[in-house]
C-alpha cells in the first residue's frame, strides 16, 4: 500500500483555489441532465464522485462532454433511456440516492450498485418515498442497502413522507426528479427531523435556478410543482466550502494565515460554517466579495462544545484542529458519520488514539482531550475525509504517515500537492 509522510512547516501565509463543490456538481448534472436544451457548467469538479455521476447519467441516454471548461450537457427534457447494464455509483453516496430517484423517470428497469461498502450504506428511507409517490422500487441488497432495481415509468406524485434523520440525501433525490411528476409533490419530514438540512437548501437553489417550481410549505414539508421542468442554463459552480475547510484548518493548526480564493460573500454552503466554529476557538476570519480568510489565533486554540449536525463533513478538520486546543472539544450531533465511506466517528476514535490524543465516540458524538502527540501512520479506510483532516495533523507533528494517499482523488485529487504549496 502506498503511504504518504507529511512535513510539519508553519507558520502559513498562504492563497489557495480549491476545486469546485462536490455537492453542487452533483446537484447540477442530473439537473442539467434532465432540463431541456444544453446547459453549461462552468468550474465544475472532476473528480471520482463527478465521474461517477456522469457515467450513469451517459448510461440513462445523456451527453456530457467534460473535456474542457464549462462543461456541456445535452439535457433531455425528462425523457430518458432505459440502460443497457448496471449503473455503478462506485463509492460515491450522492450518485447512489440521486441517480436511484431520477432512474424512476426512466422508461424501463434500471439497476443501481456501487462498490463493498456502499452495499452497507442504508438507501431504504429514500425507496420508501419513492414508493409512495407511485414509483416501483425493490432492493435487492442486505438490511436495506443496494443493489437497486427501479422498474421506471415515471412518478405519480402527490404526498410522501421521507425519514431523514440518517441523511438529507434522501430529501435532495426526490426533489431532484419530482418536477417531472405528474402531479404536484409534498414532500413531508418524518417528525419534521432531518441531517444536515443546509444541504437540503443547497439543492432548491439549485432548481430553482434552473427554473423548477420548489420551496418549503412550512417547517417540515415541501412542496414541487408539476408543470415546471428545468431549463437549459449556463452554471457556474462555486469552490469546495467542504474542501476549504482544509486549508482554513491548517492555518488555525500551524499558525499564520490562508485565504480562499473564489468563495462569494452569499454562498450558503453548509460546510463554510466551519468558520464559525473556528472563530469561536479564537481564530480571526474575514470574509470579502470573493474570498474568505482565516488567520490562527495569537494565543492557544480553544477546546469547544458545538453541535455540528448542520456541517457534518466538516468535523473531521474540526477534530484535528481540536487537538491543539486548551481542553476538551466535544463534536455532538452527526450520528451521520456512521454512514459514510467508513464509520467516521469510530474512524476518528481510532486514529486519535494513534496520535496519543484521549478520544471518546459515543452513538451520535466524540469528544477530544488533547495530550501528548506522537506521529503514526494513519489508516484512512478509504475514505477521503481521514485522509486530508489527518494529514493536517502532520503540519505540526513530525512522524505522521498517511496511508492510501490517492484515496483524495474522491473529491480532490491534487490535495497533497496543494497542501505541500501551503
Amino acid at each position: 500500500m502506498d503511504v504518504l509522510s507529511i512535513r510539519p512547516r508553519g507558520p502559513l501565509d498562504a492563497r489557495v483555489r480549491v476545486p469546485g463543490s462536490k455537492s453542487l456538481t452533483n446537484r447540477a448534472l442530473p439537473v442539467a441532465a434532465l432540463a431541456r436544451g444544453r446547459s453549461q457548467i462552468a468550474g465544475a469538479l472532476d473528480s471520482d464522485d463527478t465521474e461517477a455521476m456522469r457515467d450513469c447519467l451517459a448510461e440513462l441516454g445523456v451527453r456530457i462532454d467534460a473535456r474542457t471548461d464549462p462543461w456541456l450537457v445535452e439535457g433531455r427534457g425528462g425523457l430518458l433511456d432505459a440502460p443497457q447494464r448496471t449503473l455503478d455509483a462506485r463509492a460515491s453516496g450522492t450518485t447512489a440516492r440521486f441517480i436511484t430517484a431520477i432512474a424512476a423517470l426512466g422508461p424501463g428497469p434500471s439497476r443501481i450498485d456501487g462498490t463493498a461498502r456502499m452495499r452497507e450504506r442504508p438507501i431504504v428511507d429514500l425507496t420508501r418515498a419513492l414508493a409512495q409517490l407511485g414509483a416501483e422500487v425493490e432492493i435487492e441488497g442486505r438490511d436495506g442497502c443496494p443493489p437497486v432495481r427501479v422498474n421506471g415509468g415515471g412518478l405519480a406524485g402527490g404526498g410522501a413522507v421521507v425519514d431523514a434523520s440518517r441523511s438529507s440525501q434522501f430529501v435532495t433525490a426526490v426533489l431532484l426528479a419530482a418536477p417531472f411528476a405528474e402531479r404536484d409533490v409534498c414532500l413531508s419530514l418524518k417528525d419534521g427531523v432531518i441531517a444536515s438540512r443546509p444541504y437540503v437548501e443547497l439543492t432548491l437553489r439549485v432548481m430553482r435556478d434552473f427554473g423548477a417550481e420548489v420551496g418549503w410549505q412550512d417547517e417540515s414539508t415541501l412542496r414541487v410543482g408539476a408543470g415546471h421542468p428545468y431549463q437549459s442554463r449556463h452554471y457556474a459552480v462555486e469552490p469546495d466550502a467542504s474542501s476549504a475547510a482544509y486549508p482554513f484548518s491548517a492555518a488555525a493548526i500551524a499558525g499564520g494565515r490562508v485565504r480562499v480564493l473564489g468563495i462569494p460573500r452569499d454562498s450558503i454552503q453548509a460546510d463554510l460554517g466551519l468558520l464559525d466554529v473556528l472563530a469561536r476557538m479564537g481564530c480571526r476570519v474575514e470574509r470579502g466579495e470573493d474570498y474568505a480568510e482565516l488567520r490562527a489565533p495569537t494565543g492557544r486554540l480553544r477546546g469547544i462544545d458545538v453541535d455540528m449536525n448542520a456541517t457534518p463533513d466538516a468535523a473531521l478538520a474540526l477534530a484535528a484542529v481540536a487537538l491543539f486546543a486548551d481542553g476538551p472539544t466535544l463534536i455532538r450531533n452527526v450520528v451521520q458519520l456512521r454512514h459514510h465511506e467508513t464509520d467516521r466517528l469510530s474512524a476518528l476514535e481510532a486514529e486519535l488514539r494513534r496520535l496519543g490524543a484521549r478520544a471518546q465516540a459515543g452513538p451520535d458524538s466524540l469528544r477530544i482531550e488533547p495530550a501528548a502527540l506522537h506521529g503514526a501512520t494513519i489508516h484512512t479506510y478509504d475514505d477521503h475525509r481521514m485522509a486530508m483532516a489527518f494529514a493536517l495533523v502532520g503540519l505540526r507533528v513530525p512522524g505522521v504517515v498517511i496511508e492510501d494517499p490517492a484515496c483524495v482523488a474522491k473529491t480532490w485529487p491534487d490535495y497533497f500537492a496543494a497542501l505541500e504549496r501551503l
